[in-house]
Protein backbone atom coordinates (compact mmCIF):
# COMPACT_ATOMS: atom_id res chain seq x y z
CA UNK A 1 0.00 0.00 0.00
CA UNK A 2 2.58 2.37 0.61
CA UNK A 3 4.18 1.96 -3.01
CA UNK A 4 1.07 2.84 -4.40
CA UNK A 5 0.46 6.08 -2.13
CA UNK A 6 4.33 7.09 -3.35
CA UNK A 7 3.77 5.86 -7.27
CA UNK A 8 0.18 8.14 -6.81
CA UNK A 9 1.82 10.74 -5.51
CA UNK A 10 2.88 12.00 -9.30
CA UNK A 11 -0.74 12.80 -9.91
CA UNK A 12 -2.36 12.71 -7.04
CA UNK A 13 -2.15 15.26 -3.72
CA UNK A 14 -2.51 13.76 -0.59
CA UNK A 15 -5.75 14.62 0.41
CA UNK A 16 -6.99 13.24 -2.93
CA UNK A 17 -5.26 10.19 -2.28
CA UNK A 18 -7.26 9.91 1.19
CA UNK A 19 -10.65 11.16 -0.71
CA UNK A 20 -10.32 8.19 -3.51
CA UNK A 21 -8.59 5.21 -1.65
CA UNK A 22 -9.50 6.06 2.00
CA UNK A 23 -13.13 7.32 1.96
CA UNK A 24 -13.71 5.75 -1.56
CA UNK A 25 -15.19 9.37 -2.91
CA UNK A 26 -14.84 9.09 -6.09
CA UNK A 27 -17.25 11.98 -7.03
CA UNK A 28 -14.82 14.70 -5.80
CA UNK A 29 -14.60 17.48 -7.71
CA UNK A 30 -11.94 19.13 -6.41
CA UNK A 31 -10.11 16.32 -6.98
CA UNK A 32 -10.91 15.09 -10.09
CA UNK A 33 -9.94 18.77 -11.38
CA UNK A 34 -6.44 18.62 -9.67
CA UNK A 35 -5.54 14.95 -10.94
CA UNK A 36 -7.15 15.95 -14.11
CA UNK A 37 -4.45 18.86 -13.87
CA UNK A 38 -1.54 16.60 -12.54
CA UNK A 39 -2.14 14.23 -15.42
CA UNK A 40 -2.10 16.57 -17.89
CA UNK A 41 1.07 17.92 -16.58
CA UNK A 42 2.71 14.56 -16.78
CA UNK A 43 1.88 14.09 -20.35
CA UNK A 44 3.14 17.14 -21.48
CA UNK A 45 6.90 16.26 -20.18
CA UNK A 46 6.37 12.97 -21.77
CA UNK A 47 5.38 15.07 -24.91
CA UNK A 48 7.98 17.56 -24.66
CA UNK A 49 10.87 14.97 -24.36
CA UNK A 50 10.49 14.03 -27.96
CA UNK A 51 8.86 17.10 -29.45
CA UNK A 52 11.74 18.73 -31.16
CA UNK A 53 13.82 15.86 -31.69
CA UNK A 54 12.30 15.50 -35.53
CA UNK A 55 13.60 18.91 -35.51
CA UNK A 56 16.97 18.02 -34.50
CA UNK A 57 17.37 14.46 -36.48
CA UNK A 58 16.14 17.31 -39.78
CA UNK A 59 18.95 20.04 -39.28
CA UNK A 60 21.79 16.89 -38.67
CA UNK A 61 20.41 14.72 -41.55
CA UNK A 62 20.75 17.86 -43.85
CA UNK A 63 24.27 19.22 -41.84
CA UNK A 64 22.29 22.86 -42.37
CA UNK A 65 20.23 24.94 -40.16
CA UNK A 66 18.82 26.81 -43.30
CA UNK A 67 15.64 28.27 -42.90
CA UNK A 68 15.75 28.84 -39.32
CA UNK A 69 15.92 32.16 -38.03
CA UNK A 70 18.02 32.43 -34.55
CA UNK A 71 16.33 35.49 -33.80
CA UNK A 72 12.95 33.18 -33.51
CA UNK A 73 14.98 30.37 -31.31
CA UNK A 74 16.69 32.95 -28.98
CA UNK A 75 13.18 34.97 -28.48
CA UNK A 76 11.30 31.74 -27.72
CA UNK A 77 14.29 30.02 -25.84
CA UNK A 78 14.28 33.07 -23.35
CA UNK A 79 10.64 33.20 -22.60
CA UNK A 80 10.71 29.40 -21.64
CA UNK A 81 13.60 29.87 -19.96
CA UNK A 82 12.14 32.74 -18.01
CA UNK A 83 9.12 30.23 -16.86
CA UNK A 84 11.06 27.40 -16.67
CA UNK A 85 13.03 29.87 -13.78
CA UNK A 86 9.99 31.46 -12.17
CA UNK A 87 8.40 28.36 -11.91
CA UNK A 88 11.53 26.85 -10.62
CA UNK A 89 12.59 29.39 -7.97
CA UNK A 90 8.74 29.56 -6.77
CA UNK A 91 9.21 25.76 -5.74
CA UNK A 92 6.31 24.32 -8.31
CA UNK A 93 6.00 20.91 -8.84
CA UNK A 94 7.72 19.51 -11.54
CA UNK A 95 4.50 18.16 -12.96
CA UNK A 96 3.91 22.28 -13.68
CA UNK A 97 6.56 23.13 -15.56
CA UNK A 98 8.50 20.07 -16.46
CA UNK A 99 7.76 19.89 -20.44
CA UNK A 100 9.42 23.60 -20.15
CA UNK A 101 12.84 21.97 -19.21
CA UNK A 102 12.87 19.42 -21.62
CA UNK A 103 11.77 22.29 -24.27
CA UNK A 104 14.50 24.40 -23.16
CA UNK A 105 17.59 21.29 -23.36
CA UNK A 106 15.92 20.51 -27.28
CA UNK A 107 15.91 24.43 -28.13
CA UNK A 108 19.34 24.96 -26.94
CA UNK A 109 20.27 22.40 -28.98
CA UNK A 110 18.55 23.49 -32.22
CA UNK A 111 20.40 26.65 -31.86
CA UNK A 112 23.50 25.18 -31.12
CA UNK A 113 23.10 23.30 -33.88
CA UNK A 114 22.01 25.63 -36.40
CA UNK A 115 24.74 27.94 -35.41
CA UNK A 116 27.44 24.78 -36.09
CA UNK A 117 26.16 24.26 -39.44
CA UNK A 118 25.41 27.91 -40.81
CA UNK A 119 27.76 29.61 -38.52
CA UNK A 120 30.56 28.32 -36.31
CA UNK A 121 31.63 25.83 -33.67
CA UNK A 122 33.03 28.48 -31.50
CA UNK A 123 29.61 30.41 -32.34
CA UNK A 124 27.62 27.45 -31.14
CA UNK A 125 29.75 26.96 -27.79
CA UNK A 126 29.63 30.82 -26.72
CA UNK A 127 25.58 30.15 -27.52
CA UNK A 128 25.45 27.42 -24.74
CA UNK A 129 28.02 29.31 -22.41
CA UNK A 130 25.51 32.37 -22.74
CA UNK A 131 22.60 30.62 -22.37
CA UNK A 132 24.28 28.19 -19.32
CA UNK A 133 25.34 31.36 -17.58
CA UNK A 134 21.73 33.16 -18.18
CA UNK A 135 20.01 30.01 -16.82
CA UNK A 136 22.19 29.99 -13.90
CA UNK A 137 21.84 33.66 -12.92
CA UNK A 138 17.97 33.42 -13.18
CA UNK A 139 17.24 29.62 -10.85
CA UNK A 140 19.87 29.77 -8.49
CA UNK A 141 18.18 32.46 -6.38
CA UNK A 142 20.47 35.54 -7.64
CA UNK A 143 17.23 36.91 -9.73
CA UNK A 144 15.13 38.46 -7.47
CA UNK A 145 11.83 36.63 -7.62
CA UNK A 146 10.23 40.34 -8.45
CA UNK A 147 12.20 40.57 -11.25
CA UNK A 148 11.22 36.95 -12.26
CA UNK A 149 7.84 37.82 -12.13
CA UNK A 150 8.39 40.59 -14.22
CA UNK A 151 9.93 38.95 -16.76
CA UNK A 152 7.10 36.33 -17.22
CA UNK A 153 4.78 39.56 -18.15
CA UNK A 154 6.82 40.09 -20.98
CA UNK A 155 6.79 36.18 -22.18
CA UNK A 156 3.83 36.44 -24.53
CA UNK A 157 5.61 39.09 -26.45
CA UNK A 158 8.50 37.63 -26.45
CA UNK A 159 7.00 34.36 -27.78
CA UNK A 160 4.61 36.73 -30.64
CA UNK A 161 7.95 38.80 -31.76
CA UNK A 162 9.70 34.56 -32.00
CA UNK A 163 7.10 33.62 -34.37
CA UNK A 164 6.68 36.83 -36.72
CA UNK A 165 10.00 36.24 -36.74
CA UNK A 166 10.46 32.95 -37.78
CA UNK A 167 7.54 33.59 -40.34
CA UNK A 168 9.23 36.90 -42.07
CA UNK A 169 12.10 34.65 -42.46
CA UNK A 170 10.04 31.61 -44.02
CA UNK A 171 8.25 34.79 -46.47
CA UNK A 172 11.97 36.08 -47.46
CA UNK A 173 13.31 32.64 -48.26
CA UNK A 174 10.34 31.42 -49.70
CA UNK A 175 10.90 28.24 -47.95
CA UNK A 176 10.28 26.60 -44.25
CA UNK A 177 14.01 25.44 -44.62
CA UNK A 178 14.74 22.97 -42.11
CA UNK A 179 11.78 23.71 -39.85
CA UNK A 180 9.95 20.16 -39.27
CA UNK A 181 6.28 19.71 -40.11
CA UNK A 182 6.12 16.98 -37.03
CA UNK A 183 7.72 19.29 -34.34
CA UNK A 184 5.26 22.00 -35.18
CA UNK A 185 2.05 19.86 -34.96
CA UNK A 186 3.48 18.28 -31.88
CA UNK A 187 4.24 22.08 -29.98
CA UNK A 188 0.64 22.84 -31.41
CA UNK A 189 -0.62 20.05 -29.69
CA UNK A 190 0.85 20.66 -26.64
CA UNK A 191 -0.48 24.09 -26.45
CA UNK A 192 -3.93 22.92 -27.03
CA UNK A 193 -3.39 20.57 -23.92
CA UNK A 194 -2.30 23.07 -21.94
Amino acid sequence: MDLLKKLSSIILTPKCYDEYFVEFNFLSATCFKTTLSKCLGVVLIMGAVLVKVPQILKIIKGKSGAGISMSSVSLDLTAMTIFMSYSFVKGFPFTAWGDTFFLVIQTVTVGILVLFYESSTSNAISYLIGFSISAFVLMSGITPIGVLWTLQGFNIPIVLMGKLTQAYTNYKNGTTGQLSAVTLIMLFGGSLAR
